[in-house]
């Protein structure tokens, strides 16, 4: 069996810069830059994100951010001027939460994208 000491996850998108912009300063990640892409520090786990010249943005959900307050983080994201996603067929309220608890469809959840087009979500679990 490989013998490792860490493990992470990655994504690509089509422009390191405006990733590091967004990823940092509009979501306030603990951002890395290295010479092969940006780590993002996050509690419990680092996800890299590298550029990619024929980047496809993913179609499902590529990093869960689990949130106290889901309120309070879709408000700071509309305030940030940050989208959220709607999904037809999906009971969304008007903040755009998918209040998955009261529905029976597992944890409160609103989705935005990057601006690489990745789909993200917060959650609060």
């Amino acid at each position: 069996m490989l013998a490792t000491t860490d493990a992470f996850s990655g994504f690509s998108v089509d422009d390191q810069a405006a990733a590091l912009a967004f990823y940092r300063d509009t979501l306030g990640v603990d951002v890395e830059e290295t010479p092969m892409g940006l780590r993002l520090r996050l509690p419990g786990t680092t996800v890299f994100v590298y550029e990619k010249p024929d980047h496809r943005p993913a179609t499902f959900t590529v990093l869960n951010l689990e949130v106290p307050d889901i309120d309070a983080a879709v408000a700071a994201l509309a305030a940030a001027r940050v989208e959220l996603q709607r999904y037809p067929g999906m009971p969304q309220d008007e903040a755009g939460i998918l209040r998955g608890r009261a529905a029976g469809m597992g944890p409160d959840i609103a989705w935005f994208t990057d601006p690489a087009g990745n789909v993200l979500s917060v959650l609060h679990g």
